[in-house]
């Protein structure tokens, strides 16, 4: 199943079938290509595909730590999905080069609103706190620590940084998980644009050492967001009008990527557009 974003990526139409492919497929890919400085952005590289790897350290042999907490419940292996055209991890380009902000210095950070490195600009929208906590669904939901986890999702007008706004690297971060297993990161609630439920993209990789190139990537998910709420904040919330409409035009049963079921992806959100909102999801990995 694939994630696309009509009106901001040209020649996204031609990825669109081979995305449809990759819904839950681990796909190897290896070597890196150059890249150019976008902004802040370093060096780092890769082709167009999706990679992700179930076991394994990365490539320096670096690892984190597993089991840092005692499992209890139930859990299951977060839903594998596309990464969409937005990533910005190295696998594809803008025009002739290879973006990578994973590589960049500064990219490591728990607020995600403003861009970083030489780059100026905070995104604007209804405050929302993310946590993802990280589990071993091979020990009885142990959580996992030392684990990193990258996230990037579209701004309150639907657009993604450095694609469509191309002078702005924000709502992108990278952040290690503690002693519990918890990623958390500051940012806005992200709209909803034509085509997409709104969502919020995950990367997993085995460390803050190895987070800098999809290439080395355990996992690739998305986090939904339940309708109600995103209802909520699009009719009352500055900035949202245009993903009333949107909205109203998709649903999770016709959504390219969640039309098989949200059960490892679906968060839970509490709070309000006066007080900000937390959204909480487990992600599980199996290691």
């Amino acid at each position: 199943m694939d994630d696309h974003h009509d009106d901001h990526s040209q020649g996204l139409a031609h990825h669109l079938d081979q995305l449809r492919q990759r819904r839950r497929l681990l796909l190897a890919a290896a070597g890196a290509a150059g890249v150019t400085l976008l902004g802040a952005l370093g060096c780092g590289g890769g082709g167009d595909t999706d990679s992700s790897s179930s076991s394994g350290s990365g490539s320096d042999g670096s690892s984190g730590s597993s089991g840092s907490g005692s499992g209890s419940g139930s859990c299951a292996v977060s839903a594998e999905e596309t990464q969409g055209p937005y990533p910005a991890d190295g696998s594809n380009a803008i025009g002739n080069d290879v973006v990578n902000a994973l590589a960049a210095t500064g990219i490591v950070r728990s607020d995600i609103r403003p861009s970083f490195g030489d780059l100026s600009g905070t995104a604007e929208g209804v405050p929302t706190t993310v946590k993802l906590t990280l589990v071993n669904t091979n020990a009885s939901c142990a959580s996992v620590a030392g684990y990193a986890i990258y996230i990037w999702h579209c701004d309150r007008s639907g657009e993604y940084s450095i694609y469509g706004v191309t002078d702005q690297n924000y709502l992108r971060g990278v952040q290690e998980t503690d002693a519990s297993g918890v990623a958390t990161f500051t940012t806005v609630f992200p709209a909803c644009y034509s085509g997409r439920m709104p969502h919020i993209h995950i990367e997993v990789y085995r460390s803050l050492t190895t987070a800098t190139s999809y290439t080395n990537k355990l996992k690739t998910t998305q986090l939904a967001l339940p309708v109600d709420v995103c209802e909520t904040v699009y009719a009352s919330a500055d900035g949202y009008s245009q993903s009333v409409a949107n909205l109203a035009q998709i649903s999770f049963d016709t959504d390219n990527v969640f039309s098989d079921g949200t059960s490892t992806e679906m968060s839970t959100v509490t709070g309000s557009i006066a007080d900000g909102y937390v959204v909480t999801l487990q992600v599980g990995l199996s290691v």
